[in-house]
């Protein structure tokens, strides 16, 4: 278990993004999005499970209620090399819940415990449980409590705690990810009173000194939506997080170091608008951001659109960023 990942987000952490936040980071663990039993089994694995092996150290979670499915998926996850199979035991949304998986098991955690036990039987790298702290009016320390122990005597050491509850009824997937309160200190207290299991926290973790603070607590924190929409963050995580004597990974350098991915993956059959979308938020907050997001935005949609269209998007960003740098030495040099 790392001290730093990223978290699984649907139809967002896919093999592109995961390429691009690994060239930012050398150490977070990376994180599929969620890929049900049924697609594993019977769909296009190639298609869901692929991925660029520079990616390591990287996860596979899982979507599925039946042990004996779940088994099955996390072999051929195994097998495609993943490092880690997480069990989806946090997510909120109808059609999960239609599908008896996600936020709605922690209403059955002896079910829990009977998946992640068929799952730990049927795989060598490690299973572990991404769930909530309880859903709509359970006691969330005993919601959870109870989940985590049942899985422990199945054989889970490492649980991933989204420090919310999950209310199935009356709101969104994407109110649930804000409107329930965060219980940080509960997630703690967890750590504090199991502390021979791995914790790691997630939910609402804006960025890398958030992280450092909850590190204090747990063995691990999981960034989900900040690490997507300001990416660029990820680039101190390796001598911030990780200790390494290495600088930064600029925004810049990032892009450089993604550009053969993209050709890559454009010499594939991938379309351009399909690998640059996880990078509009990469230069966040700096001179040139929003000429970037639109010539990616606009340009990269175009049949045939290539390499060329980052380029462009790039150089706008730097000529907005020299236009700042003579702007601020104007006042000196009059």
């Amino acid at each position: 278990m790392t001290k730093f990942s990223v978290a699984p987000m649907m139809d967002w952490s896919d093999r592109h993004c995961r390429s691009l936040h690994r060239v930012l980071s050398s150490q977070a663990l990376l994180y599929s999005e969620m890929v049900t039993t049924g697609a594993v089994l019977h769909g296009d694995r190639e298609r869901l499970l692929g991925y660029d092996q520079d990616q390591h150290p990287v996860a596979l979670q899982l979507g599925g209620s039946e042990p004996a499915d779940l088994a099955a998926a996390a072999r051929i996850g195994e097998d495609y090399g993943y490092d880690e199979i997480n069990l989806n035991v946090g997510c909120p949304s109808d059609r999960v819940q239609s599908g008896r998986f996600g936020a709605c098991l922690m209403r059955e955690p002896d079910l829990v415990a009977e998946c992640m036990a068929a799952m730990a039987a049927a795989v060598k790298v490690p299973v572990t449980v991404k769930c909530r702290i309880g859903v709509d009016d359970q006691d969330p320390e005993e919601a959870l409590f109870t989940l985590v122990d049942k899985c422990v005597a199945a054989g889970v050491t490492t649980f991933i705690v989204h420090a919310r509850k999950a209310w199935l009824q009356g709101l969104s997937p994407k109110e649930n990810r804000d409107v329930p309160p965060l219980d940080y200190p509960l997630v703690y207290r967890l750590k504090r009173e199991r502390p021979e299991l791995t914790i790691s926290i997630n939910g609402g973790v804006p960025g890398v000194d958030a992280a450092l603070e909850h590190l204090r607590h747990v063995d691990g924190v999981m960034l989900g939506r900040a690490a997507y929409h300001e990416a660029g963050l990820l680039g101190a995580v390796d001598r911030r997080v990780f200790g390494l004597d290495v600088p930064d990974v600029t925004p810049f350098e990032a892009v450089e170091r993604y550009r053969p991915y993209i050709e890559r993956s454009l010499a594939e059959g991938w379309r351009l608008a399909g690998i640059t979308r996880h990078m509009l938020g990469l230069f966040h907050g700096l001179p040139g951001a929003r000429a970037w997001r639109r010539i990616l935005t606009v340009e990269g949609v175009g049949e045939g659109a290539g390499i060329e269209v980052v380029d462009k998007a790039l150089e706008a960003v730097c000529r907005a960023v020299e236009e700042r740098e003579a702007r601020a030495v104007e006042p000196a040099a009059g």
